[in-house]
């Protein structure tokens, strides 16, 4: 069974950048934790670079820590 593709492979995203909240916004859950590899089909560098860049943004105050 072949796995979902790549979220950024599929449209050709080379960077991940911590200022595109609105791509950003897709691999967090409701309550504003980072969701796993296995849930959001991410390939395991680029979920490595999602996180880095979600957390660059939280520290940024460009994303919630937390969500109430």
């Amino acid at each position: 069974m072949k796995s979902q593709q790549c979220f950024f492979k599929q449209n050709n995203i080379q960077h991940i950048d911590y200022k595109d909240i609105d791509i950003l916004k897709r691999f967090i859950n409701p309550h504003g934790r980072i969701l796993a590899k296995k849930r959001s089909g991410v390939s395991a560098k680029n979920q490595r670079n999602l996180a880095l860049a979600i957390k660059r943004a939280r520290f940024m105050a460009l994303m919630p820590f937390v969500a109430r």
